[in-house]
């Protein structure tokens, strides 16, 4: 395992999102340090991509995707969650991985316990296999908010490390991206969700929601 140098997230998406898989990613806080191994990752490909938040271009919310590589892009999903991308490609290009599902592996047993406290004071966690089974559960589990969006991964002194291996370590499957609508949820188009094959941590794949058609006014009869 090495921190990677800014050059490993200088590349096209798809290849550092599968080049992520089996990596360990650690945050440090004033409470203490969680790891955990990546599982499960998604790749966006910026304005290439309709299902990108950079798709229409650049906004407040997504101004870190269109900044250097190798930084943590954090944003708030619905108003609820927290979900922790890292940017890939050069500088104004906005692609990013999003880290889908991992597993805790420490720092040590106070590690594990300070995830399992996080994610029991933010819902159900029957097992150690669902602390970060989906994106909103790992950043609960590594206490991740906006307050990380920007933090540069390639820094071995910084609050989040990133130490990638020199090849994931198992089977790697594909397949379409959880819950994106239209075209960008096309698995002939964008099969660009990667995982491990045989990890219980990785979440379970579900399609966009189709939204109810709206129904048509109903037209009154003119007078005469």
């Amino acid at each position: 395992m090495t921190v990677p140098a800014r050059q490993f997230f200088d590349r096209p998406v798809v290849d550092v999102a599968r080049d992520l898989l089996g990596a360990a990613l650690a945050r440090s806080t004033v409470d203490g340090a969680v790891t955990l191994r990546i599982t499960e990752v998604e790749a966006y490909d910026g304005t290439n991509d309709p299902g990108s938040h950079a798709f229409r271009g650049p906004s407040r919310r997504n101004e870190t995707m269109f900044g250097e590589p190798g930084r943590f892009y954090v944003y708030r999903h619905l108003g609820l969650h927290y979900c922790a991308n890292v940017v890939c490609g050069p500088a104004g290009t906005a692609s990013a991985v999003l880290l889908r599902a991992g597993e805790v592996t420490g720092s040590g047993p106070e590690g594990l316990a300070l995830a399992r406290t996080r994610r029991l004071a933010s819902g159900v966690a029957r097992t150690d296999r669902d602390l970060a089974r989906g994106p909103a559960r790992l950043a609960v589990a590594l206490g991740l908010d906006l307050s990380d969006d920007g933090a540069d991964v390639t820094d071995p002194a910084g609050a989040v490390v990133l130490e990638v291996p020199e090849a994931p370590s198992g089977t790697v499957l594909s397949g379409p991206r959880v819950g994106v609508s239209g075209d960008g949820g096309r698995a002939d188009l964008y099969p660009w969700r990667f995982w491990l094959d045989g990890e219980p941590t990785v979440s379970v794949y579900r399609p966009a929601t189709k939204r109810p058609a709206k129904r048509p006014a109903t037209q009154r009869p003119a007078r005469t």
